[in-house]
């Protein structure tokens, strides 16, 4: 490879390199998935997948014969080997006297060999990338636009559909575009930061900002203080706007910020006059601002918000009495907000509130105000009003005031409610005092009744412990799902028989069963297969056994989702407690993970990823999406079960819990699975099933189990430190992954799948995350995530309590 830092007589060809002077950046030819198409670019040097620039963005070489040629009248000419001319730069006129040289800056130059003078630049022909001295905006005098274009895809360079650049009407912000459909915003500059990008305080120590609004530009940069990292800000091609510094310590890249952000972000979400709130998800993250309603209340039912909102009573000021000062309108305040979208306001400068709320009063067509130039302090000095609707309000964190104009009688209602809110607030304070007292009153009762049927109810003898069950009584479920006698059950396992095992616990056996092509199981499904789980009544205090029984009955009737086992039908006959399950075609997920390499290969790496995807949107759906507050407790493969299609469906629910009920007692966990807190204190929260779900993860890439030594936590998190994560996949997937076409695609859901996994296994409970957002984790392909910290691992003791529907067995212990 020959480098140098200029290019003069001599060309560029592929193979060689030009590194700025200060070594930061590097000009060379590079290929992205298909090595035959080969491209020109500019690089960080610490980070060579970090492409700042690409000059043949649409044409790439078909081969290793381009060629960079500083032509005659210094213009930049890509050649490939038959000469044709897949890029050039600007003629600039300047004839034997340019240089090409590479900044410092990744700034790509011709300049004056005397002079100095640039007289062509990359930085003007931005690629995805927005570097320190870049800008973006709009030169008014000449109409050139600088914007950054984001890439067809990962591995296409060439100009994909999102583009990011800054506003030219109303006040100045960025946002982003689809085509001509503006799909984000950045809220307006308000002197310090853009209103909707708080978190530019944050690294304001790093960076300074530069917002030009002159008669002959609109444009916004920035540029680095001394002693700042690496800093970029990309736009991906699935539209998200990242800003990223470079870590030296960790030889990663930071998010700063990235957005959209959430579901508020997305533009006009709530249609005109809407607010959005990210919290809000019952109202579908919508509603409308006060005095407003629904144009649709119809489409808002069905969530379709778009349309937006319109006023409830008319202003007594109308838009064809311009200078009615007489008006009886006011203004009610929207706090910590987005300001809207500013193409439609005029702009006061030097102003403060008192006189911005006059100005708004006498123009009939202004329909809020708010003060933008925060620089003077939180009340502002500029003077922003909107006339005509107004669109994408969210609440935010360091949000502006919005001063929205109203009706006399909206105000008044609103005065109304402020005179009486402190009498409402005492009586809803003493009413709470008063229920909360009745509440418990009602549970010691409850307790008192309770003790004295369990001491009058009949006591039943099972290998001579005495355990209070009330005669006969079936668990309390729901209609959903059925009783099955157990004559049927005899007949399908035929009678129990020991070929038909296929699994067993600590507090059962599970058989496979075929119910007659009479039965209502298997009405539409002629000879239904079932898992028959039997409970043995005779092992260890079968008093906890049917409290298990019940307990799982009650609970897992009421669940439906396509990653749980579904349970069909219940028994209870005489001594015998039995459970019946969909049948689940391809049994357990540890068969085929640490089964043999054979075994393990007919899981190739797409299948992996749809299992882990499963998995988490059905511990999600336990979690929250039920609505029953459920945490698992035993979360491994032998308890994930495969249907013929390999969709995974989560089993064994006899550990299943309220967690917000008393979490002493019963004792399930295994080794390697449990959280830290939970096998060193009986701690249960649902971020012990992340824990588990994140070892699991971590299991199903690699095909080895934590418990062995070294774990694969520790080996995962080695492999990741030392950007080696492809190493952590199954060695029985990756020679098929390495081939197929899409090779890079895998590298990186790897390692995306490899970090979540690793965020999942931090040691405290607050390091994790809900499965909600490891849901949303593993759905996006470019969501930014956090480092992980490097966990520790900490292993329990064996496996104890629960009981899978499949061979790997389990001992029950500390039933106490």
């Amino acid at each position: 490879m020959y480098t140098r830092y200029a290019v003069t007589g001599r060309n560029i060809t592929d193979g060689d390199t030009l590194v700025s002077a200060g070594g930061s950046f590097t000009m060379g030819f590079f290929s992205l998935g298909v090595p035959a198409r080969r491209y020109l670019g500019i690089w960080f040097s610490v980070s060579e997948d970090a492409m700042c620039w690409v000059a043949n963005r649409d044409r790439p070489i078909n081969d290793s014969s381009g060629v960079l040629v500083l032509g005659d009248g210094g213009r930049l000419l890509l050649l490939d080997g038959g000469g044709q001319v897949m890029w050039s730069s600007n003629e600039t006129g300047a004839g034997a006297s340019a240089v090409a040289e590479l900044l410092d800056s990744g700034n790509l130059v011709v300049r004056d060999r005397a002079s100095s003078l640039h007289l062509w630049q990359s930085f003007d022909h931005p690629s995805n990338t927005l570097l320190p001295g870049m800008k973006t905006g709009k030169n008014l005098w000449t109409g050139a636009e600088w914007y950054i274009t984001s890439w067809w895809s990962p591995t296409d360079p060439s100009p994909g559909p999102y583009r990011r650049g800054t506003e030219t009407e109303g006040l100045p912000e960025n946002a982003v575009w689809r085509g001509n459909v503006k799909t984000y915003r950045t809220g307006p500059w308000n002197g310090l930061y853009f209103n909707g990008v708080p978190e530019m305080v944050s690294y304001a120590n790093m960076f300074t900002y530069q917002v030009t609004v002159s008669p002959g530009e609109v444009t916004y940069g920035y540029h680095s203080k001394a002693g700042a990292p690496l800093s970029r800000i990309i736009i991906t091609d699935t539209g998200m706007l990242q800003r990223l510094a470079w870590d030296w310590s960790s030889r990663a890249w930071k998010t700063f910020y990235s957005a959209p952000r959430d579901v508020c972000d997305a533009y006009a979400r709530c249609g005109a006059f809407g607010l959005c709130d990210a919290g809000a998800a019952s109202t579908s993250f919508c509603s409308c601002v006060k005095g407003f309603t629904p144009v649709s209340q119809s489409a808002w039912y069905m969530r379709e918000t778009s349309g937006g909102c319109r006023r409830s009573v008319a202003l007594d000021c109308t838009a064809g009495d311009r200078t009615n000062t007489n008006t009886t309108d006011g203004f009610a305040v929207v706090h910590g907000v987005k300001l809207p979208d500013t193409h439609n306001v005029t702009v006061d400068g030097g102003i403060g509130l008192e006189e911005c709320r006059e100005r708004c009063l006498a123009n009939c067509s202004c329909v809020a105000y708010a003060a933008s130039d925060m620089r003077g302090g939180s009340a502002g000095h500029e003077c922003i009003i909107w006339s005509g609707d107004i669109v994408d309000i969210r609440y935010m964190d360091k949000g502006h005031d919005l001063y929205l104009r109203l009706a006399k009688s909206e105000l008044a209602e609103e005065a109304r409610g402020g005179r009486i809110s402190v009498a409402i607030m005492a009586t809803i304070c003493t009413v709470c005092a008063a229920a909360t007292i009745l509440l418990c009153l009602a549970l010691i009762i409850w307790r008192n009744i309770r003790r004295k049927i369990l001491r009058a109810a009949r006591i039943v003898h099972i290998n001579k412990d005495a355990v209070l069950v009330e005669a006969g009584k079936p668990p309390n479920v729901s209609t959903a799902v059925a009783s099955i006698d157990l004559a049927t059950l005899v007949n399908a396992t035929r009678n129990f028989s020991k070929k038909n095992v296929i699994g067993e616990g600590g507090f059962g056996v599970v058989y496979e069963g075929q119910l007659p092509n009479d039965h209502p199981l298997a009405e539409g499904l002629p000879g239904r297969k079932v898992a028959v789980k039997r409970l043995k009544l005779s092992s260890c205090l079968p008093g906890r056994v049917l409290s298990h029984y019940a307990r799982e009955v009650e609970i897992v009737c009421n669940l439906r989702h396509q990653n749980l086992v579904r349970l069909l039908a219940y028994c209870n006959d005489g001594d015998e407690r039995i459970l019946v399950y969909e049948y689940v075609q391809n049994r357990s997920l540890n068969l085929y993970i640490f089964g043999k390499p054979s075994v393990r290969a007919s899981l190739d790496w797409a299948k992996r990823l749809q299992i882990i995807r499963g998995i988490a949107q059905g511990v999600w759906y336990l979690h929250e999406g039920s609505g029953e507050n459920l945490v698992h407790r035993d979360l491994k493969p032998s308890n994930v079960l495969l249907d013929q299609q390999f969709v995974p469906k989560i089993a064994d629910f006899g550990t299943l819990k309220l967690f917000h009920e008393d979490q002493t007692g019963t004792s399930y966990w295994c080794r390697g699975y449990a959280s830290p807190e939970y096998a060193k204190d009986g701690e249960m929260t649902p971020k012990c099933d992340v824990f588990s779900f994140g070892v699991v993860l971590l299991e199903i890439i690699s095909g080895r189990k934590n418990s062995a030594a070294p774990s694969v936590i520790s080996q995962a998190w080695k492999l990741w430190e030392e950007h080696r994560v492809m190493d952590l996949l199954d060695a029985s997937v990756v020679a098929p992954a390495r081939r197929c076409s899409r090779s890079d695609d895998i590298s990186s859901e790897l390692r995306r799948c490899i970090q979540i996994g690793l965020i999942c296994v931090q040691q405290s409970p607050g390091d994790r995350p809900a499965m909600s957002a490891v849901l949303a984790m593993l759905r996006s392909k470019d969501s930014l995530l956090e480092q992980p910290k490097g966990p520790e691992q900490q292993l329990g003791p064996t496996c104890n309590g629960g009981m899978s529907l499949d061979s790997e067995p389990s001992t029950v212990v500390n039933l106490t």
